[in-house]
């Protein structure tokens, strides 16, 4: 499995276009759910395999349900 997979680009893109909707910074999102900022740009940037702990709580940073974050955009 190639670690670039194609849930990982979309999940971090998905977290990377809620954190701009909001207004906020890599930096700021990670503090708000206790995780590095670099983490954070791992995620967007779809370098690492986040777990469902470290989901929930970005989730929760967004102020956004589990379903909201893994909602399809509309095409």
């Amino acid at each position: 499995m190639k670690l670039n997979s194609e849930i990982l680009n979309q999940f971090g893109n998905k977290v990377r276009k809620l954190r701009k909707e909001k207004g906020i910074s890599q930096e700021e999102l990670a503090h708000k759910a206790d995780l590095h900022r670099t983490y954070i740009g791992m995620i967007e940037r779809a370098e690492k395999n986040i777990t469902l702990i470290n989901i929930e709580k970005i989730a929760n940073a967004l102020e956004i349900t589990l379903e909201q974050l893994f909602e399809n955009e509309k095409k």
